[in-house]
């Protein structure tokens, strides 16, 4: 600080300069305090930062004011100028100790070779790290190659099942059509009438119709002239015992009056002659074979019943198997198209008012499934449209929520066009219940319980959700049978006129319905 440098004594000269610029500096400090820069004096006295300061010994001797060439050690050489009036204080030099430290050249060779060291150790795990960090690039570029092979076998594996794919569609769409043209002649076809200006169509039954009416025409004939029979040989029965052992005084009444119906002397009328009695056992005998025959008559008009009723069964199927193919034909979508590059279409399964039910394969996930095609009537103004929109995307998020071995589930949901989305539907095998119960007319009580059973299960999870959702539209038609028969899994589809009970909507007087339109009922 200035003030130790006051105090400390000159080992060297002292000029006058030094001491009035020391008298100069004691009035200055005494009158007014010590400046900020006087503890910088140091570092040249012109109050700069002691970082920023260099001294001028050691900066450049052109920067320094000091006369003397050489720097004593310990010995400053202060040197006082002045400009004008002011005088200033030249800057002492900075002094420089030199401490002898232990480091010797041994020990100086010694860090030198383990900085060495460290330093190849350093640069040998820098070129293990870039000789793998090669090997990680390497291995990346030979698994994306293998990844694009991949890749391109699995686009041929699809290609391929889609070409298999179509082409066992095409092969069971011709059988069918085929078979369909064989059942038109055994089964029957639709036939377009006139009545008046309108064409409608006429159902008319095939050959296998219309030969078990000609066998139950020719059973019904038969029976007729048993029936004939059995009468007339009932006019033949002899009497009894009783009737045969009457007196005698009865007979001649009777023998005149045989002689009146076989023709008196003056009857002008010829009467049949009466039938001959048999014995008792040709009637017997008789009426036996009548009976035979009656019986073989009833059991051959049972299995034509139950032949009719077969073949009913079966035209109903080819009713509509054509319906479905007539259908199928003026589609759209019947030339296998692929929706959304995932749902290839095989062949139509039904169709409703609005849209169309396809059997498709997903061949991102390999599985069948159903994709139900919504179509609007273009003719229909946009309020209309964006309503059944609206309708069918409730529908779609009600749908996809639910998660439960007695639902169908809903996989997936997408747009063709403006007009035109689909959803994608679990695929089943069998049919509904309507259909079954149409074709088979009754079932056992053990598969009534269970259908009833797997009902309720998925009521009860649809009630026990939160919010609870009511599906509205249960019915045979929306229940389907998984293995085609009642004996097997049910579940339970068409969401479309379903409810969310929420708090906002469900009141004590009931709930408004913002479904479109109402369930048809079976």
């Amino acid at each position: 600080t200035p003030e130790k440098k006051q105090s400390e004594p000159s080992r060297g000269r002292k000029r006058k300069a030094d001491t009035q610029s020391e008298s100069s500096q004691g009035k200055s400090i005494g009158g007014r305090g010590h400046k900020i820069s006087d503890y910088f004096e140091y570092q040249g006295g012109n109050g700069s930062s002691p970082v920023r300061g260099v001294p001028p010994a050691i900066r450049s001797p052109q920067n320094s004011h000091s006369a003397p060439s050489s720097v004593r050690q310990n010995s400053p050489s202060p040197t006082s100028l002045a400009f004008g009036d002011h005088p200033l204080t030249q800057p002492k030099q900075l002094s420089i100790k030199i401490t002898q430290t232990d480091l010797t050249m041994l020990k100086l060779a010694a860090l030198e070779s383990n900085k060495n060291q460290d330093l190849e150790k350093k640069e040998g795990r820098i070129d293990d790290l870039l000789r793998a960090n090669c090997d990680l690039r390497r291995q990346i570029d030979e698994q994306q190659k293998l990844l694009e092979k991949y890749k391109e076998r699995l686009n041929k594996c699809i290609s391929m099942s889609k070409k298999l794919l179509i082409e066992k569609s095409t092969q069971e769409k011709l059988a069918s059509r085929e078979k369909s043209m064989q059942d038109r002649l055994r089964l029957g076809h639709f036939t377009t009438v006139r009545h008046g200006a309108s064409f409608t169509e006429q159902w008319t039954d095939g050959f296998a119709f219309q030969n078990l009416v000609k066998q139950q025409e020719w059973v019904n004939q038969q029976r007729e002239d048993i029936e004939r029979q059995r009468k007339l040989l009932a006019k033949r029965k002899p009497p009894t015992t009783n009737n045969s052992q009457a007196p005698s005084a009865n007979s001649e009444p009777k023998q005149r009056k045989n002689k009146a119906v076989n023709g008196a002397e003056n009857d002008p009328f010829v009467r049949p002659n009466l039938p001959q009695l048999l014995t008792l056992a040709e009637y017997h005998e008789q009426e036996e074979i009548f009976k035979l025959r009656l019986g073989h008559l009833k059991k051959e008009e049972a299995e034509i019943q139950a032949e009719l009723e077969r073949l009913e069964r079966v035209r109903n199927l080819h009713i509509r198997e054509l319906k479905r193919i007539n259908n199928e034909d003026n589609s759209q979508f019947k030339d296998h198209p692929t929706l959304n590059e995932r749902y290839l279409l095989l062949h139509l399964l039904g169709r409703g008012g609005f849209s169309e039910v396809y059997k498709a394969f997903d061949l991102y996930e390999q599985r069948y499934a159903a994709v139900k095609i919504h179509q609007l009537n273009k003719s229909w103004r946009d309020e209309k449209k964006e309503n059944y929109h609206k309708h069918a995307c409730r529908e779609y998020r009600i749908h996809k929520e639910l998660d439960h071995p007695r639902i169908v589930k809903l996989y997936d949901y997408f747009s063709l066009d403006t007009d035109t989305f689909c959803t994608v539907l679990e695929y089943c095998e069998g049919n509904d219940l309507d259909f079954y119960l149409k074709q088979h007319k009754l079932m056992s009580e053990k598969e009534a319980r269970s259908i009833v059973m797997q009902i309720v299960n998925a009521l009860r999870y649809l009630n026990e959700i939160k919010p609870p959702i009511i599906h509205y539209d249960l019915k045979p038609a929306n229940i389907l049978l998984v293995d085609g028969t009642a004996c097997g899994e049910i579940k339970i589809t068409d969401f479309g006129l379903s409810k969310i009970m929420d708090d906002d909507s469900y009141g004590v007087d009931g709930m408004d319905l913002t479904s479109q339109g109402a369930g048809t009922y079976w």
